[in-house]
């Protein structure tokens, strides 16, 4: 296995700088889930990593927390497990860390006012209609 936990294309951080934990799974498993520590936990302290820039850092902190944290007991292997906990520990940093682009402001158009008063138009006209039809009734 790598020695490096790769998030994007540009930031990796070493797997030095994951705390992996286990426990015994929850759920159905007979036997061999009472006897074996197959759920792991993977851990980040954005706080403590030195493979992250300043920005990168505080933009986690604010996105994510000081820790970032993933769980995996889907599998009845430990190995298996630890491999989908990092994989999701990679997707939640890489979520964290991108760039949201600004949105710029636009104006309606001149066909989607018109659409729009031409809709308000008709529902007007059909709540009218309702209330002569309504008097003509009693």
């Amino acid at each position: 296995m790598a020695e490096e936990l790769r998030i994007d294309e540009v930031v990796s951080i070493p797997l030095a700088e994951v705390e992996l934990r286990t426990s015994r799974s929850s759920g159905p498993g007979g036997q061999h889930a009472n006897v074996t520590a197959s759920r792991v936990e993977a851990v980040f302290d954005v706080e403590a990593s030195r493979a992250l820039g300043e920005r990168e850092r505080a933009r986690l902190r604010a996105r994510l927390g000081p820790l970032v944290t993933a769980v995996a007991q889907d599998a009845r292997g430990q190995s298996r497990n630890r491999e989908l906990a990092l994989e999701r520990l990679a997707a939640k940093l890489a979520a964290g860390l991108r760039v949201r682009r600004r949105r710029r402001p636009t104006k309606p158009t001149a066909a989607a006012r018109a659409r729009r008063l031409e809709g308000k138009r008709r529902t007007g006209e059909r709540k009218r209609s309702r209330g002569r039809r309504w008097e003509e009734d009693r």
